[in-house]
């Protein structure tokens, strides 16, 4: 990317300006360190109150507005922070607060973020948002995103916007997170290459922008994006945008099985439960924890096999007992091999549960589990252990007849295939 003559000197007077936004808020103060701190864990109190359903209906007396509130109090840049997370309820925005959909899904993103470090995921989960169109939902949430992950998700407000358009010629917009990625993703390079004198922290180019774009510093000529690297950014996003719709697909298959799967083992009789990590994720509107015993049974084994266990996809236990019945792994497009080393983990800890396992795949993965299972490697381990699978269209079919009719996992076997 070519770089304006002057940029260097407008950095070098951002930072000599004792006044500006990096001598008065990103170097040698305290009290912006202490906030990543206590920014972090109100996010996970946030999560916390959303899945436990005890958060508000309002902005007012939640743990959004304390972690909000730390955000504010940082001044400067985060001044107006707090104004678009109030409830407005004429126009029912941000529709986070009585829209129960909404902040579910509002809270899982908070958890993935927080539970990650990896810049993909963090992007993909961002266009994952953006793509609920939750009415009022913003990239504010980005200055919530930065103090998560300081040197991979810079803030987001009016006066950055305006100091980034007016330094980089260009027109973005405040409300759309794609305008946010299409930015960040400018901002990150022209950092790269001035690292020395900014910060790998964000929060000192995003301090630039911010007093650039409230008329506290002067730019001088300006640098402007070429036709050729603005389509390079914009094709970037749209990339991004296309392999998230494809995840969400899969996400969905996945959850709809697992769904099916909780459903006919309550029906036969079963205590049922989904995989630990997998609670939040809903299908037809209800979530798969829901739809589980609230709590894993204790199982005779040690906590790393427990660990191990506790990821199966679905299991169902014979009724009031730790002993497993049956335990299922649905493999929409991930590797079956992982699926299936849980399922042996399982067969050779709990010997006495006499479990049935079964993997669930789509129709068009049946003749790739067939070549898995004829492995050497893959048989050796699977030696004395009873496997079956049951295709993705099979278990969709037949979901009702198995609830309406069935007495005992034995009816699985009318829909089960071998892998032998």
């Amino acid at each position: 990317m070519m770089m304006n003559r002057n940029l260097q000197s407008v950095i070098n007077q951002y930072k000599c300006d004792s006044e500006s936004v990096y001598n008065t808020w990103f170097v040698n103060n305290d009290e912006r360190l202490k906030a990543f701190r206590s920014i972090r864990k109100g996010v996970q109190q946030v999560v916390e109150d959303i899945r436990s359903g005890i958060f508000p209906n309002d902005f007012k007396g939640s743990s959004l507005e304390f972690v909000i509130t730390c955000i504010s109090e940082q001044k400067q840049v985060f001044a107006g922070a707090s104004h678009p997370f109030y409830w407005k309820p004429k126009l029912r925005i941000p529709d986070i607060y009585e829209n129960e959909q909404n902040k579910r899904a509002f809270g899982a993103f908070l958890d993935r973020c927080l539970t990650t470090t990896n810049e993909e995921k963090l992007l993909k989960e961002i266009v994952r948002l953006d793509g609920l169109n939750i009415k009022g939902l913003g990239p504010a949430v980005a200055n919530i995103l930065y103090f998560l992950h300081p040197t991979l998700l810079p803030p987001f407000n009016t006066a950055i916007v305006n100091g980034f358009n007016r330094l980089f010629g260009e027109k973005r917009k405040l409300g759309s997170w794609s305008e946010y990625l299409a930015m960040r993703a400018v901002m990150l390079e022209v950092n790269l290459q001035h690292r020395t004198l900014l910060s790998s922290d964000l929060g000192a180019i995003a301090g630039l922008l911010f007093d650039i774009g409230s008329n506290k510093l002067l730019t001088g000529n300006e640098h402007t994006l070429t036709d050729a690297e603005r389509e390079k950014v914009e094709k970037s996003l749209r990339k991004r945008v296309k392999e998230v719709e494809e995840d969400d697909r899969q996400e969905n298959l996945h959850s709809e099985m697992q769904a099916h799967l909780l459903r006919v083992g309550s029906a036969l009789g079963y205590d049922v439960i989904c995989a630990s990590n997998d609670r939040s994720r809903c299908h037809a509107g209800t979530t798969l924890g829901s739809m589980s015993m609230p709590v894993f049974p204790k199982l005779p084994v040690n906590e790393a096999t427990g660990k191990t266990i506790r990821l199966i996809d679905v299991l169902w236990f014979e009724k009031d007992s730790h002993r497993v019945a049956a335990a299922f792994e649905v493999e929409k497009s991930t590797t079956i091999t992982s699926g299936i080393g849980r399922m042996i983990d399982l067969h050779h800890s709990l010997l006495e549960s006499a479990s049935s396992l079964y993997i669930i795949i789509p129709d068009k993965r049946e003749k790739e589990l067939h070549l898995l299972m004829a492995r050497p490697s893959v048989r050796a381990t699977h030696v004395n252990v009873d496997m079956h699978y049951i295709l993705f269209s099979d278990l969709r079919k037949h979901c009702d007849a198995l609830c309406m009719f069935g007495e005992s996992k034995d009816i699985l076997k009318k829909i089960a295939r071998t892998t032998a």
